[in-house]
């Protein structure tokens, strides 16, 4: 088994010094699958003032007994033996008592496969002692997510718990067992409790993972998705399929399979992508010839989302960037669109976005049943983005400029002149063999 240098000093110095130590979590199932290890957690009987005095750059500011260790590009975590009193936020123990053994720790932990430790004691630095009171390898091997012990009680004392056995199981590929399913959706509610920025952590991990189309449609199947996304939810009773309509799925399936298809790995055009339709709940309606319509549901999606954004506590960057990628993704795309239209599209979207709506929009396509990612408009789309963005065209291309405004009409400098110069700069831009100078002074006496 390899040890990272910083995980080995640890793991030398609490064993030298008479203390138990052994690694727990995501680190013992990626060493029992034979994954590479990135994250390594461990445990010990010491005392969190006691690890401190060993190490002399750790901190600790929590009182979860949860003491950090830098090394040169990451933090070492050592959490001290406990058992936990009170869940009354159902997210937090009300108290933690330090423990005495290993096993003690291990049965406060949320599923099995996490219940798991390499104890490392008695100078035997590489031993594979596997601590696992509760089944874990036994899970590990039949790809299960399993609650430690009662699964009512588990979720009752960290709603969290919830989402991440949801998480776990998209992530990993895995089931989740009959039992702690049947109490994830008679427990939804629960995750009420629960801050928006942890839901959203669990949320992001879901999307990115290759799994992410079954990890949304088991939080449908459990009524998770209810509880956190409730405008996505109920997109799943809205119908598309009608004439005149290439879409076959409803809208709430059409999101997901955007998702699923979306060659983006950037978690915000990931999200986006997730709900670029979901306005069309609010404004869904179907003609009097039977062709169902959505007038205007980019304009309501993009006042959703803001809102989803606030409650999922996005950053500035993150927020402006979801409203642009779902207000805008509708956009028309036709051989014969002027470069002004084309410089209106990356204005309303913004030069750093063309990229990611390209990606949503070849999920989208794909999300709806069309066999193409890219049509032979859409190529040709891009290809024109790129031409217009080599050679932008301004105003200070025009010309003639301002002072030639004044002196024509005979007006002072102000505000006047710039909306003139605009107006003309509208017109030009349709149609660049307009911009001569003999032309455009005949346009200005006409304005």
């Amino acid at each position: 088994m390899e040890v990272i240098p910083a995980v080995k000093k640890v793991l030398q110095t609490l064993i030298k010094e008479g203390f138990e130590v052994a690694v727990v979590g995501g680190a013992v199932r990626d060493i029992l699958s034979g994954k590479t290890v990135f994250d390594w957690d461990l445990t010990t009987n010491a005392e969190p003032e006691q690890i401190l005095k060993l190490f002399g750059d750790a901190f600790y500011n929590n009182k979860f007994g949860t003491v950090g260790i830098p090394f040169d590009g990451g933090t070492v975590e050592v959490t001290t033996y406990r058992s936990e009193e009170g869940y009354s936020d159902k997210r937090h123990p009300d108290r933690v008592i330090w423990g005495k053994t290993l096993e003690e720790d291990l049965k406060r932990r949320d599923f099995t496969i996490n219940a798991m430790a390499l104890r490392f004691a008695q100078g035997k630095l590489f031993s594979k002692d596997v601590v696992d009171p509760y089944g874990g390898q036994q899970d590990l091997k039949k790809k299960l997510i399993r609650t430690v012990g009662d699964p009512d009680e588990r979720f009752s004392e960290d709603a969290l718990r919830l989402l991440r056995a949801v998480r776990f199981a998209t992530t990993l590929g895995f089931e989740i067992e009959k039992d702690t399913l049947l109490s994830i959706k008679k427990n939804a509610q629960l995750i009420e409790s629960v801050s928006g920025e942890r839901i959203r952590d669990e949320l992001f991990k879901i999307i990115d993972s290759e799994n992410a189309y079954e990890g949304i449609m088991l939080l449908v199947e459990t009524g998770l998705l209810k509880e956190i996304l409730p405008e996505l939810d109920i997109c799943f009773d809205v119908p598309q399929k009608s004439l005149k309509r290439h879409h076959i799925f409803d809208v709430g399936t059409h999101n997901v399979m955007s998702l699923k298809y979306c060659p983006s790995h950037d978690t915000i055009v990931r999200l986006a992508t997730l709900l670029h339709d979901v306005g069309k709940a609010k404004v869904a309606d179907v003609t009097d010839e039977g062709v169902r319509t959505f007038y205007n549901h980019e304009v309501v999606g993009g006042r959703i989302v803001l809102k989803i954004a606030e409650r999922l506590h996005l950053s500035k960057d993150q927020r402006e960037k979801l409203f642009r990628l779902v207000r805008w993704h509708q956009f028309t795309v036709n051989e014969n669109q002027t470069d002004k239209a084309l410089r209106r599209f990356v204005k309303n979207i913004g030069v750093f976005n063309i990229e990611d709506m390209m990606d949503l929009r070849v999920g989208d396509r794909l999300g709806g049943g069309l066999q193409q990612a890219e049509s032979w408009r859409l190529k040709l789309f891009r290809q024109r983005l790129k031409d217009v963005l080599k050679k932008p065209f301004t105003i200070r291309d025009l010309k003639i400029n301002g002072d030639d405004v004044m002196k024509s009409l005979n007006i002072k400098p102000g505000p006047e002149v710039g909306k003139i110069l605009n107006k003309l700069f509208d017109e030009v831009s349709d149609d660049k063999e307009k911009n001569k100078r003999e032309y455009l002074l005949v346009r200005l006496k006409k304005l």
